[in-house]
């Protein structure tokens, strides 16, 4: 059993050890303050057969908790559209905002199991970057992770993932989601 006390994520000691140093040194940076670092990681998953039934977004939470390692919090239409047959508070999707030590925990499991196990994988495109330091991704599969038991699965849902981070710019961002070894193509 790990002692929480003393148990530090790998990334976020190589964070603490590595990469400032290196982000220091390559932005030329006069003060650790202005080092850009990690603020949240956002998973989303909308369930759009849940119009039909209600019980997907239930286990689509049920597997976004396993996931993410944190409760995920249950979505809901925030107003009626007839042409879709959504209507006002109806349950659409689930979500889960990491922090901390799960944040830096679930974002090694995404660099080192997850993404290698997407078929076809050539690295995640650099351009997905909103011009204020956060990168978003989407994966089509949720079994890709290995918290995810495939033959329980029902149904194959995909899900986003916006990595957001105190950078001023997708240089500065970039650059530290290379140091964290985030397989970007060329």
């Amino acid at each position: 059993m790990l002692d929480q006390a003393t148990y530090t994520p790998r990334l976020k000691a190589d964070y603490q050890n590595r990469i400032r140093a290196a982000m220091m040194e390559e932005f030329g940076y006069k003060n650790a303050m202005q080092l850009p670092r990690l603020d949240k990681i956002v998973l989303n998953m909308g369930v759009g057969e849940a119009v039909k039934d209600t019980k997907k977004v239930k286990k689509a939470a049920e597997e976004m908790t396993l996931i993410a390692g944190q409760k995920a919090v249950i979505t809901h239409a925030k107003n009626s559209i007839a042409g879709f047959r959504v209507r006002e508070e109806m349950p659409l999707g689930c979500k889960v905002t990491l922090r901390g030590d799960r944040m830096y925990e679930f974002l090694d499991r995404l660099i080192t199991i997850a993404l290698p196990r997407v078929r076809d994988f050539r690295g995640v495109k650099p351009t997905s970057f909103d011009g204020r330091g956060n990168y978003a991704m989407g994966l089509k599969e949720q079994i890709v992770f290995p918290e995810i038991e495939f033959d329980k699965v029902d149904e194959v849902l995909g899900m986003d993932i916006i990595i957001c981070t105190t950078a001023k710019t997708d240089a500065e961002a970039k650059s530290l989601l290379k140091n964290f070894n985030m397989p970007f193509t060329s």
